[in-house]
């Protein structure tokens, strides 16, 4: 991946959760997994990365660079239906105890420390296999989401549309 394909990453979030975006795509891409970010979910929820492995796995990364923003967050249960992996990606500096702790799942969830130039997995994400209706899908929004975003930085004039 250049360094113009990695500046796209994260153009749409807030600067601290751009840079362990790309840190957490840095990683992925060397374990050939491969995300869109902000990624609507059929619930109403957005993941902040959303991505396909090499085997089919779909993976979903809720990113928290705040302290308070991960410990006020309710709703990202809600995501565990998309995925066969979760992870919580942090920045360095807000690395706590609470993601250890019960309501974070921890046997579910895993947990990825990451900051613009790098990452590395701390607690890896357990497998919960989608079912296949599920699993097809997801890919196919991924795969659509992907294609969509790249013909409009190809040809601005186009209008997306929805899916």
């Amino acid at each position: 991946m250049s360094e113009t394909d990695l500046s796209l990453i994260g153009e749409s979030l807030p600067q601290g959760a751009a840079a362990v975006a790309r840190g957490v795509c840095r990683l992925f891409q060397r374990h050939d997994i491969f995300t869109v970010q902000e990624m609507p979910l059929r619930n109403n929820r957005r993941a902040d990365l959303m991505g396909l492995a090499k085997n089919g796995d779909v993976v979903i990364v809720e990113i928290k660079c705040a302290r308070g923003d991960l410990l006020g967050d309710a709703k990202w249960t809600d995501y565990l239906d998309y995925c066969d992996r979760f992870y919580w990606a942090v920045s360095p500096d807000i690395v706590c105890d609470e993601l250890h702790q019960d309501r974070f799942l921890p046997d579910r969830s895993g947990l990825i420390v990451a900051d613009a130039y790098d990452a590395e997995i701390v607690r890896p994400a357990a497998l919960h296999p989608l079912a296949p209706s599920r699993r097809k899908a997801e890919t196919l929004r991924i795969a659509r989401q992907a294609m969509r975003r790249l013909t409009t930085i190809m040809d601005p004039g186009i209008t997306p549309g929805f899916s």
